[in-house]
């Protein structure tokens, strides 16, 4: 079954356990895993990747990640990767993220801290255990839920992916354009990119249609960006008239 529907099947849990929810009391200020949510994903985090750390020390990150949720993102691959489960977890969480998307009750659920720790906890260990979900994702998604970074999932799903991309050795490549580009010129241009990258990486071509661009492309990879828009030219051209013109 489609996650969203193992989803709405269920949203009736979902919601009884919200309704309950505002009876739950919520841990006092005094605990400082409460006061302190940066102490509390550390510790967390901590708990999450040790074993990872511990018995599988062959395993790099292919890429070092800062911030919140690179640290989250990096403690989820070294579990998962540790598990054999990469590309399982990486379409559970992808999924979770749509399922945001299309949902209202969830993408609420996920961005409202006013739900009590113990009702986030518990919602999400019920419909995700219900949903047949790896233990390696549902942990994970308990432990956001813990510690109220629920609402940071998809940017750190998409800070996953990075990770997962360049351990399989792919590199995305955004071409930005007016209308989509024919097959064959798609074609050349991933080509014409493989050889620019070499061998060993593998080419991911994902298009973007941007009218205001007014022509041409815009290609980014690699933390580069290769401007040839014709908005960008036009932009250069009236900056070169504007110079002023000096004669001998």
């Amino acid at each position: 079954m489609a996650l969203s529907g193992r989803l709405r099947s269920g949203f009736p849990l979902f919601r009884s356990l919200l309704r309950t929810g505002a009876a739950l009391s919520q841990r006092s200020i005094a605990d400082p895993s409460f006061a302190s949510p940066k102490l509390a994903a550390s510790e967390h985090l901590r708990c999450f990747a040790t074993k990872a750390n511990e018995s599988e020390a062959s395993i790099k990150l292919p890429l070092s990640l800062f911030g919140g949720t690179g640290n989250y993102a990096s403690a989820l691959f070294l579990t998962a990767a540790k598990a054999n489960l990469l590309d399982k977890v990486e379409s559970e969480v992808l999924d979770v993220v749509e399922a945001s998307k299309r949902s209202p009750l969830f993408s609420n659920f996920i961005k409202d801290l006013s739900i009590p720790r113990e009702t986030r906890v518990k919602a999400v260990t019920e419909i995700f255990s219900e949903a047949g979900f790896t233990d390696v994702t549902k942990n994970f998604l308990v432990v956001l839920a813990e510690n109220g970074r629920l609402k940071y999932l998809e940017r750190i799903a998409q800070r996953f992916v990075d990770l997962t991309m360049a351990h399989r050795g792919e590199v995305k490549v955004i071409v930005t354009s007016v209308i989509p580009l024919p097959e064959q010129e798609e074609k050349e241009l991933k080509q014409t990119l493989q050889n620019i990258l070499g061998a060993g990486k593998t080419v991911k071509l994902q298009q973007k249609i941007d009218p205001r661009i007014l022509g041409g492309l815009v290609i980014e990879f690699d933390q580069k960006v290769l401007d040839m828009s014709i908005k960008t030219r036009a932009k250069q051209m009236e900056e070169f008239l504007r110079q002023p013109i000096h004669f001998s």
